[in-house]
């Protein structure tokens, strides 16, 4: 443990709500710093990738492809007569944001003042404004149609689906996570994990998606998954580049990305991986500290 790797991290943040951060390095934790206890809290939108793990997963079990159409796992809560664009709704179109809404669906807010117990016939149920794959949209529509997809193709939710295949080989024991009205788990927030949990999620995409010795995670959806897949038109160097339910960001990184900054931040060429449990709801932008204060010192 490198006791000084955090030291002006720390005494940079102290205006922000963060709760824990640990880093690993070589495969080896090397610095961490604990504000409060470590405890499970709400991943938010890190939940996204571990619903990306699930679709790379079953695509490399014979399940699906990333250019079968959404309609085709939903005939029975798919519109009478889908839209065109609709039709031509791809699965890669869910894990890339470009669905081809204009206005984000399924939010926090969203969620708890729908009369709609279906979530999947809602989402099915909104216009496409654009054509799917032209228009990047962050939105928890594709996410949470990502998971439903999986429960179609296996009868299991995503936790039940993740248990054997990821959870249990990373040694986490079953954590929770928030479900639609029917008890589905929802692919797009609400899973509750510790920053040890979330930094070994990490570590297995640094390792290839390998886990002591078995591929848990196919290759090539690692490989995949790090590569830019569209452009946001954000400015930001955090924010300008999304892949399969990660974000990119600089020097070759990406990351599980959640609401409040909870991150596991992936850097290939450090070999390292940072993870952050936090609850930042103030101005300050807790991945301009850890490109300062931290990723240099790697």
């Amino acid at each position: 443990m490198d006791a000084n790797l955090l030291n002006d991290f720390v005494e940079n943040t102290k205006n922000i709500t963060i709760n824990n951060v640990l880093v690993l390095k070589d495969g080896e934790k090397i610095a961490a710093y604990n504000w409060e206890p470590e405890i499970r809290q709400n991943q938010y939108s890190v939940s996204k990738s571990f619903t990306s793990s699930a679709i790379g997963i079953a695509i490399e079990e014979g399940l699906l492809t990333l250019d079968d159409t959404v309609i085709e796992f939903f005939p029975d809560e798919a519109p009478d007569n889908p839209s065109e664009r609709l039709q031509r709704l791809k699965v890669r179109h869910l894990l890339t944001m470009s669905v081809g809404h204009a206005e984000p669906h399924l939010m926090a807010e969203q969620r708890y003042t729908t009369d709609e117990m279906d979530w999947v016939r809602l989402s099915l149920s909104i216009p496409l404004d654009y054509e799917p794959g032209t228009h990047f949209l962050y939105s928890n529509v594709g996410p949470y149609l990502a998971g439903m997809i999986i429960k179609r193709l296996t009868g299991s939710n995503l936790l039940e689906y993740l248990m054997p295949r990821l959870f249990e080989p990373l040694g986490i024991w079953l954590p929770t996570w928030e479900t639609d009205p029917f008890g589905n788990s929802f692919g797009s927030g609400g899973l509750m994990l510790k920053v040890s949990e979330i930094a070994k999620f990490g570590q297995l995409y640094l390792q290839g998606g390998e886990w002591e010795g078995k591929q848990l995670i196919p290759r090539r959806w690692v490989e995949e998954v790090s590569k830019t897949q569209i452009l946001t038109g954000a400015d930001s160097p955090y924010n300008a580049e999304y892949s399969y339910l990660f974000w990119k960001g600089p020097n070759g990184s990406y990351r599980a990305d959640g609401k409040y900054g909870q991150y596991s931040i992936i850097m290939p060429d450090k070999n390292a991986v940072v993870a952050i449990n936090s609850f930042n709801t103030g101005g300050e932008n807790i991945l301009d500290h850890v490109w300062e204060y931290i990723y240099p010192k790697l």
